[in-house]
């Protein structure tokens, strides 16, 4: 996958994996990466506005498996076990310390 050099690390507590495809415009995805920091926990950032060409298509494809309407942030959650759409607080709190 030609976007993954792309992604954003957040070091943190290794909770399940975490994966946010964010829009670097995007009120709801600045408040999830700010609640996983609060949280302490390690997630990955791509901000798929920012990437260009093949890049960008490779990333939105990846992303329209776990959420079709293609809303920001989606964000996905060990490899696609399960994916929350939108800053949903109380089930990221159940996803990273469940």
């Amino acid at each position: 996958m030609a976007y993954q050099d792309k992604i954003e690390k957040v070091s943190g507590r290794k909770t399940k994996e975490i994966m946010i495809f964010s829009l670097s415009t995007c009120f709801w995805c600045d408040k999830v990466k700010e609640f996983l920091k609060e949280q302490g926990v390690e997630f990955g950032v791509l901000i798929v506005d920012k990437l260009g060409g093949a890049e960008q298509q490779e990333a939105v494809a990846e992303m329209s498996k776990y959420n079709p309407d293609m809303s920001f942030p989606t964000i996905v959650i060990n490899n696609g076990e399960k994916a929350i759409v939108g800053f949903d607080q109380e089930e990221l709190t159940k996803q990273i310390n469940g």
